[in-house]
């Protein structure tokens, strides 16, 4: 896969995968910055009704293993270019259908692009990366990725605070940026060969079990981050579209500067602690949410914005999860099981945000005491990954190797 003339030299597998993460985070931040305001200000959501729409949005996530269906007539790469202008597509319409309903078709159609171009993107990554240094090349591309996140929130913030343009205006130049990244990928960086054929049928194998739960798990507690989250600074604590943004902001700036870094500390110290420092933290974060939101005390406003931040600080140790599976998987099995494990993933993300929005009705920091239970499973799932995983020494109670092997 290296370059054939020094001129193109800068057209690498490693270059394509951080210039699409750069124009699927561009979009997609500046719709998660603007959502629950769009859903509240303009539609007059409720937190049932925004609960609802994220079950739709995950909707795509669970069906994500069809993604490996696509791959009999079309290539990875071709799959994830057209995921991904769909996905620019559909949040440009957004402010174009500003009724309830419209809002649901959007955030379908949205997300089918974005979860097939996650499927793909997660099975390219795997394969084009070297297992030695995937940790540090996938902080990178996190790295990248919150660069673009940066620029995104950074144009909400001057928007709403300076220009003061529409919703309708705000959806179209972000969903129209994406699409022209794709273009641009489509046009000037090549087709990268496949380094192994990867299985078409989709397959769940019992000896991925632990991967299947620790990806099942994760969905479920990021769920509470993503809906619930943002919801209480919009609902309880009044947070404007350029305060959210600006906080997405700053977990942008922390994250340029600590993705390669944790990338770094999880080949350096394993999976096994990266997923367990990771829950631990998410325990004492859902645990301060609970907090606030059962005060709605204006005083614990900018508490509640720092867990917020915190929060979103710690999905990059989620990569190991990816590295683990890395490390275990067989090669051929990097695309379908890329598909099942979204699926899996999006089992709950369906299910949680309806089952939480009614929670939410009646006591909000129920909500936020579940998803500290969640992480409580996930630590100690993420226990049972062994200090050195490979194929056959997929968990603690697989027979591991002596340290001269």
């Amino acid at each position: 896969m290296a370059p054939a003339h020094p001129a193109d030299s800068w057209k690498t597998p490693v270059v394509w995968l951080m210039i699409a993460q750069a124009a699927m985070q561009l979009s997609f931040a500046a719709w998660m910055a603007m959502y629950n305001n769009f859903g509240v200000e303009i539609i007059g959501a409720t937190g049932r009704d925004i609960g609802w729409q994220q079950s739709i949005r995950e909707i795509p996530g669970l069906l994500a293993f069809t993604a490996v269906l696509w791959l009999m007539v079309v290539r990875e790469q071709n799959l994830a270019l057209i995921a991904l202008f769909l996905q620019g597509f559909a949040i440009a319409a957004t402010g174009y259908v500003p009724t309830l309903w419209g809002f649901y078709l959007t955030t379908l159609i949205m997300s089918f692009g974005f979860h097939y171009y996650e499927t793909m993107n997660q099975s390219l990554a795997l394969q084009w990366l070297d297992k030695r240094t995937a940790p540090v090349d996938l902080g990178r591309i996190v790295s990248v990725g919150a660069m673009a996140q940066l620029a995104a929130y950074g144009g909400v913030i001057l928007a709403f605070s300076v220009l003061t343009i529409s919703y309708q205006t705000a959806f179209l130049i972000a969903g129209l940026f994406t699409m022209g990244a794709t273009i641009v990928l489509a046009l000037l960086l090549p087709r990268y060969v496949e380094a192994v054929p990867q299985t078409k049928t989709l397959v769940m194998r019992r000896r991925y079990w632990l991967y299947y739960a620790l990806t099942m798990l994760q969905g479920a507690r990021r769920q509470v981050f993503v809906v619930f989250a943002s919801f209480m600074l919009v609902s309880i604590f009044k947070f404007t579209v350029a305060d959210i943004a600006f906080l997405f902001l700053i977990n942008c700036c922390v994250n340029m500067v600590l993705a390669p870094r944790l990338g770094w500390l999880i080949a350096r110290y394993g999976e096994r602690w990266s997923l367990t420092g990771e829950n631990v933290l998410l325990v004492v974060v859902f645990l301060g949410y609970a907090l606030c939101a059962s005060t709605g005390d204006t005083s614990l406003r900018w508490l509640a914005a720092i867990l917020f931040c915190v929060d979103g600080i710690s999905v990059t140790l989620g990569i190991a999860i990816k590295t683990y599976f890395q490390k275990i998987g067989a090669p051929e099995d990097m695309a379908s099981q890329a598909g099942v494990a979204f699926s899996i993933n999006h089992i709950m993300a369906v299910l949680i945000p309806v089952i939480l929005g009614s929670v939410w009705m009646i006591a909000p920091p129920a909500v936020f005491i579940i998803g500290a239970a969640f992480a409580c499973v996930s630590i100690t799932l993420a226990r049972l990954v062994p200090a050195r995983p490979m194929p056959g020494g997929e968990t603690v109670f697989s027979p591991q190797p002596s340290p001269a092997e």
